[in-house]
């Protein structure tokens, strides 16, 4: 395993002399969110209103509510992944799905949906007139220092990060792969919940949490819950982290935040070939272990 840790603002471990760049999975919801909320910050988006020719709104976007489906429901999309096809357009995705038609009223349940996400993206092109990657680079990664991060656009992309999937095309995350350094993901995260990049009402907003239910088997969780692009609960030891777990082909991806006091500690872990349960625990003792010593 690969892992950073930021305490109070300080980088105090991260994997040396020289890091790999590394898939960020659904991390990269967390920075979708948090681009998407610099808009509403700016008065160029709301995050209750519905959006333009749909009944749900952006918070239900971010929080997976808006009844939307998600592509991994489709074993053809397993399949063609597993085979190292081309990846389909976005259109072909969307049709397959039949992603028009919402799987429960807006609101009303939750699904986690990449197709959400994909739709997030596209919010952003169209509200910041910028490519995704624009838009994210200047609101988002620049504002918090950070300048090691980009969007994987094709396999070259991946074939010297530590992916554990040489073969893996990145066009398959149809809302985008974010890759860079462990420890700018750590930083990312903390900087994030601390800084000033959204005022306060917003850092509020984007973690009131939707409770999933009761504890996971194999996974540290006793009251999993979704924010706005943020997984967020409480653990065994009863201390509540705000972050997110990612996995792809071949590797998973936990970065968490918690706080004790004046204490606040984020970690990132990587690893190849383990369980998103055996990062998220690796993620829990370290952070325990910098605010409880």
């Amino acid at each position: 395993m690969l892992m950073s840790v930021v305490v109070n603002g300080q980088l105090v471990l991260y994997p040396q002399p020289c890091e790999p760049t590394l898939p960020w999975w659904s991390f990269t919801k967390t920075v979708l969110a948090a681009t998407a909320l610099t808009l509403v910050r700016d008065g160029q988006l709301s995050l209750d209103d519905p959006l333009a020719g749909n009944d749900y709104t952006l918070r239900q976007l971010l929080r997976h509510e808006a009844g939307l489906a998600d592509y991994a429901e489709l074993a053809d999309y397993h399949t063609a992944v597993a085979n190292h096809e081309l990846p389909w357009s976005a259109q072909e995705m969307l049709e397959r799905l039949q992603a028009d038609r919402l799987r429960y009223k807006p609101g009303a349940g939750w699904h986690y949906s990449n197709v959400g996400y994909l739709m997030v993206a596209r919010l952003i092109e169209h509200t910041s007139n910028l490519t995704l990657a624009e838009a994210v680079r200047t609101r988002v990664l620049l504002p918090l220092g950070l300048d090691d991060v980009r969007f994987a656009t094709d396999r070259a992309d991946l074939q010297h990060a530590c992916t554990g999937a040489s073969n893996y095309d990145p066009g398959w995350v149809y809302h985008g792969l974010l890759i860079g350094p462990l420890s700018q993901a750590a930083l990312l995260l903390d900087r994030l919940l601390a800084d000033t990049l959204l005022p306060a009402d917003l850092l509020v907003a984007m973690q009131e949490t939707r409770t999933l239910g009761g504890p996971i088997a194999g996974r540290p969780w006793s009251a999993p819950g979704y924010a706005l692009g943020l997984m967020r609960g409480p653990v065994a030891d009863g201390q509540v982290l705000t972050g997110h777990t990612g996995c792809g082909p071949g590797s998973v991806v936990a970065v968490y935040r918690g706080c004790a006091g004046d204490v606040s500690a984020s970690c990132a872990v990587f690893a190849q070939g383990a369980g998103e349960g055996a990062v998220e625990a690796c993620v829990v003792e370290h952070i325990h272990r910098y605010l409880h010593g």
